[in-house]
């Protein structure tokens, strides 16, 4: 479920529409090994970063080592540790707090660092104000995307546990 949700990454999709941070939810939430749970969305996101770098080159390319992909890499380490606080707890509206919660620190701490990085924005508190509105569009297709991926991840792994004795343990 895992592979299939990170490779949705390569279809067609709105901007910031991404699968990733309900896979480091659900990672924190079902993995015995937290170093795993942390590294999985990590190593996904390297992963379909390189190869979009590959693909698309130009700017893409220059996002790759960028304190940009540093931050993301940031907020999902954070968004698995929120995961962990799902572990005793996998009902629908703790994953659905813990998508929302998730969603604002990427949104927060992205927008801060493009607000850093942009010459575009003035060091001022406007110039913050600036870049947190123009993130506003990308965080509706963030939240929408880690609800739905969260709830087909959760979800989906519930039902398969109901149909498989292998799958009983609260842990993966």
């Amino acid at each position: 479920m895992i592979v299939l949700a990170c490779l949705s990454r390569f279809m067609p999709h709105p901007p910031n529409f991404s699968p990733v941070a309900a896979v480091a939810l659900f990672g924190g939430a079902f993995f015995a090994n937290r170093t795993l749970a942390i590294l999985v969305p990590i190593v996904a996101l390297l992963i379909s970063d390189l190869i979009m770098a590959a693909g698309n080159g130009g700017l893409y390319s220059s996002y790759l080592g960028s304190t940009s992909q540093i931050l993301v890499f940031g907020a999902m380490v954070l968004t698995s540790i929120i995961g962990f606080s799902l572990r005793n707890n996998k009902r629908s509206l703790p994953v659905i707090g813990a998508a929302i919660v998730s969603t604002a620190l990427f949104f927060l701490i992205t927008n801060f660092g493009a607000f850093m990085s942009y010459a575009m924005y003035p060091k001022t508190f406007a110039g913050l104000g600036q870049a947190y509105v123009a993130g506003i569009p990308f965080l509706k297709w963030s939240l929408l995307s880690t609800l739905m991926y969260s709830g087909i991840l959760f979800g989906g792994f519930q039902l398969l546990r109901r149909t498989s004795p292998a799958l009983q343990a609260q842990t993966v």
